[in-house]
């Protein structure tokens, strides 16, 4: 019986720990995907497809670039209910969080001055973003609303996610550029380095599964105790 409680015990506290960490990982990445954004703003030599969108809005409306990323993540997310996906944690938590990371960063970081400090903070923030990808993708909590944007798009029309992808950042970076978002070198580079950065990044962070309990759990059960599950 001691066998038992102790086996126990130790599975609960190890399940607890698993939840932890994954809450943690959901959160830093988020906050680091919101200052890697913020990186490629300050470095001026162009920012991810949907970051152009975000800051062509931002420059036509006066508001800040975190603010316009979380209403239109709040708008996407609207767009999920026709698609039938289903938000997580993660997904709530992507649209609220990224964009107040990213404000704060532009708040404390400088604008660069000089070629060398502007390539120095694109690279820095490239590198920065995929790692945040991976930390928040590990946790399992649920895809970003742009995420299930795609991945609803191809359940429905049958098109590859390559493609679907392929559509949605063609569409968002030509009308953010329109908007007068920033397309650039930066652009390019991390359209080509985002999906090796964050494979990598993905099993740096990987979650180990939860242990299996163990059968002395079950066989240590007194006579005539029903097990529910």
């Amino acid at each position: 019986m001691q066998q038992s409680t102790t086996t126990t015990g130790g599975h609960i506290m190890s399940t607890r720990g698993r939840l932890t960490r994954r809450l943690v990982q959901l959160y830093a990445g988020l906050a680091l995907y919101g200052a890697s954004s913020a990186l490629l703003v300050r470095s001026g030599l162009g920012l991810e497809p949907w970051n152009v969108l975000h800051q062509g809005l931002a420059e036509r409306t006066g508001l800040s670039i975190g603010v316009v990323l979380t209403l239109v993540g709040a708008a996407v997310l609207l767009v999920w209910i026709p698609l039938r996906q289903r938000p997580g944690l993660g997904t709530i938590s992507n649209v609220l969080a990224i964009g107040m990371a990213m404000d704060a960063t532009l708040v404390l970081a400088p604008d660069a001055h000089g070629l060398t400090s502007r390539v120095t903070l694109l690279v820095a923030g490239i590198v920065l973003n995929g790692a945040a990808t991976g930390l928040y993708l590990a946790a399992r909590f649920g895809p970003g609303p742009r995420d299930g944007l795609m991945t609803g798009l191809h359940r429905l029309t049958g098109v590859s996610i390559r493609l679907v992808r392929t559509g949605i950042e063609l569409t968002v970076v030509a009308t953010g550029f329109v908007l007068g978002g920033t397309v650039g070198i930066g652009t390019l580079l991390y359209a080509l380095a985002i999906g090796p950065l964050a494979q990598v990044f993905l099993r740096v962070f990987a979650v180990p599964p939860a242990p299996s309990v163990s059968t002395a759990v079950a066989l240590a059960q007194p006579r005539g105790t029903i097990l529910r599950p």
